[in-house]
């Protein structure tokens, strides 16, 4: 799924992002999106969002759910 539209990321989702760093040569990380950062509907480089690590970026694809913790 494509993260450029705000209302398909949300907080405990599963991400790809790229980090301001990384922006030249694509390179993704995977995380958590612990909190959606950008305000407007959409954007057109990607959702920004803060993972649960604390590293922040725009969204380059939406992965799924986060599976639960095991109990």
């Amino acid at each position: 799924m494509d993260g450029r539209q705000r209302a398909a990321v949300r907080p405990g989702l599963r991400v790809a992002i790229v980090q301001k760093q990384d922006q030249r040569t694509g390179q993704t990380v995977e995380g958590v999106v612990a909190a959606v950062l950008t305000r407007s509907a959409s954007h057109p480089h990607g959702v920004k969002v803060r993972l649960v690590d604390g590293r922040v970026g725009r969204v380059k694809s939406v992965l799924g759910d986060d599976p639960a913790p095991p109990a």
